[in-house]
């Protein structure tokens, strides 16, 4: 008791005497955890993601090139004619397969394109935020659907399509 006493009054006393550059805290790699002498003094302390802010990671940049370059993999999206992939992409994906000028960009538009139709093969099947094409009928009764930015890449599963809008061309 007497030792950690001792030991407790020690490094009080040590760090009285230190100045605000010493007694700035260390992580545990030897990293300082503060970016200047005025955070240390307003108590406000610095993380690695506000260092970082704005910069990726070797690691975060690949990842980012991979799935940039797997989602124009495909030769008919690739050479399409149908100008710059958007973010949100399904419609334009959908645009390289039927045309359609760059307001079937978004998904809803494809809803108004052709003519109304009933579940079929062929048909282009669009929800609220998304639009595909049905190519088949699985055996659980769900339709077939091919669509682009699907899970981030051009996808064939089967989906429910209840809610959906038909169209055809």
């Amino acid at each position: 008791m007497r030792v950690r006493l001792f030991a407790l009054t020690a490094a009080c006393a040590l760090s009285a005497g230190m100045t605000a550059a010493e007694a700035r805290p260390y992580d545990a790699s030897g990293n300082l955890q503060w970016e200047s002498d005025s955070d240390w003094q307003e108590g406000r302390r610095s993380t690695r993601t506000e260092r970082t802010r704005g910069r990726r990671s070797a690691r975060a940049e690949r990842n980012h090139e991979r799935r940039r370059e797997r989602s124009y993999r495909s030769a008919e999206t690739r050479h399409s004619g149908a100008g710059p992939r958007p973010r949100r992409w399904c419609g334009w994906w959908m645009r390289t397969q039927r045309g359609g000028g760059p307001h079937l960009n978004l998904a809803w538009n494809w809803s108004r394109w052709g003519r109304a139709a009933s579940p079929q093969v062929g048909a282009v099947v669009v929800w609220r935020h998304h639009v595909g094409e049905i190519v088949g009928r699985a055996s659980n009764g769900q339709w077939i659907v091919r669509s682009g930015n699907d899970g981030g890449a051009v996808r064939t599963r089967a989906r429910s399509v209840a809610g959906a809008v038909f169209r055809v061309g």
